[in-house]
């Protein structure tokens, strides 16, 4: 029997974020990606789009190269994985963000929907940190709360742009 999309997906980021860890924490970081397919598959996206949102950082954040992803699992999602991933981590953390809300303005759905994920789990887990942690929670970011707050506002912006009717389904990810 082979192996679903979303199984290979999730073996696949496992192997790339293995011995990585979520911000200034001991949570595995492929709790993230993982988290980011589920939030994908639970609003009814494809397996495909829920598979890139497992491989959206194996680009990014490991020594994956995006070839590799095409070849492993087709240019659709190459293609969400590359939307979804900041071009050039050399830059200014300022000029990587403000890249990321210009890109997503036009940007098509298949990738503000992957984008809109990642954001909201990244958001829930600031928020679970911060009701443990406090004010603490912003000593962790390079950029403390002021800039943190900047960014999510600039993407929630970025991701309503050029979509005429939200299908009621996606809304909740674009909150």
């Amino acid at each position: 029997m082979q192996m679903t999309i979303l199984d290979r997906a999730i073996a696949f980021a496992a192997k790339a974020h293995d011995h990585q860890y979520r911000k200034a924490s001991d949570v595995p970081y492929i709790a993230h990606p993982f988290s980011v397919g589920m939030i994908l598959m639970q609003s009814g996206c494809s397996e495909e789009w829920a598979a890139a949102g497992i491989l959206h950082d194996v680009v990014e954040d490991t020594e994956v190269t995006m070839d590799e992803l095409a070849r492993e699992f087709g240019q659709e999602i190459a293609d969400i994985v590359a939307g979804c991933s900041e071009p050039d981590k050399s830059l200014p953390w300022e000029k990587r963000k403000e890249h990321t809300i210009q890109f997503l303005k036009t940007a098509p759905l298949k990738i503000k929907v992957v984008a809109a994920a990642d954001k909201l789990h990244n958001i829930r887990s600031i928020q679970e940190d911060y009701l443990r942690m406090g004010e603490e929670i912003w000593s962790r970011f390079n950029r403390g709360k002021e800039k943190q707050a900047w960014y999510y506002t600039e993407i929630v912006k970025s991701l309503y742009k050029g979509i005429p009717k939200m299908p009621w389904e996606l809304t909740y990810l674009m909150i």
